[in-house]
């Protein structure tokens, strides 16, 4: 593995790991009724998110053209599928951190009622005294959690196959229009712009059915019709569902880059 496609693989690591912590700030606010300012200090970390994903891309690129360029093209494939594993390694690793960055979201948000200023909560949070507090409040998930585990209630399992479908495809689509540009070069500045032929169903999984379900139940849990303990199921059901997306994703990474072939030589 070379250091340009180490690069690759930390950037989409870092993009998937805050993804997944998304589901930390939704705990993090039901737990402390403020979900408007979880979602505001996590849009800190979302920055970061599209700053490395702004880079992915052209990454990626450059990668396709020299496998072009030097007749290197028969590991490219095997390249694209460490990128969809370290997809995976990230949703595991951030399923895994949910319960600390949770807590470090709740005390960020009772620390902003204090400083009001992001800033200035970056530099209390970065003071030497803080440290200690900070590190102990780290913690795995809990064993006996896993045993309570059970079916999610606040959902229906249909919810969860589409999360699956979706991350699945989130997870493919830019990397299975680039791969198409490799496939069929005369045409791939076409492809490189059709992703959305693979994202767009995602999309609309997500934001159509999908979100307004996780979004509905978390008012629940404020309003008291659904317990924290129902809820937290739900969203360990979500992150494994995310984890299981990434890998049907390596499933999904040919036929989805044929499929944006045959729309590309057709547009």
């Amino acid at each position: 593995m070379d250091g340009a496609l180490v690069n690759i693989c930390l950037l989409t690591l870092v993009i998937h790991l805050i993804g997944t912590l998304a589901y930390a700030a939704r705990i993090a606010g039901v737990r402390t009724h403020k979900i408007a300012l979880s979602f505001a200090l996590f849009n800190i970390l979302v920055l970061v998110s599209r700053t490395s994903n702004s880079f992915l891309g052209p990454f990626l690129a450059k990668r396709i053209e020299n496998a072009l360029a030097n007749g290197t093209g028969d590991r490219l494939l095997w390249d694209l599928r460490l990128v969809l594993f370290s997809a995976t390694i990230a949703t595991v690793l951030g399923a895994l951190a949910v319960p600390t960055v949770q807590r470090w979201f709740a005390g960020a948000i009772s620390e902003f009622h204090v400083h009001r200023s992001v800033p200035k909560l970056f530099l209390h949070a970065l003071a030497p005294k803080n440290w200690r507090r900070i590190t102990e409040t780290m913690a795995l998930p809990s064993s006996g959690h896993a045993k309570q585990l059970g079916k999610p209630s606040a959902v229906s399992w249909n919810v969860i196959a589409m999360n699956v479908i979706a991350q699945a495809l989130l997870t493919v689509g830019v990397i299975a229009s680039l791969y198409a540009g490799y496939i069929y070069p005369e045409f791939r500045v076409t492809a490189s712009q059709l992703s959305a032929v693979v994202n767009g169903f995602a999309t609309i999984l997500l934001f159509v059915l999908i979100d307004p379900q996780l979004s509905v139940m978390t008012d629940d849990v404020v309003e008291g019709r659904v317990s924290e303990a129902d809820y937290r199921r739900t969203i360990v059901w979500l992150s494994m569902s995310r984890v299981a997306g990434t890998l049907v994703a390596q499933l999904l990474l040919l036929p989805s880059a044929w499929l944006i072939v045959w729309v590309a030589m057709r547009v």
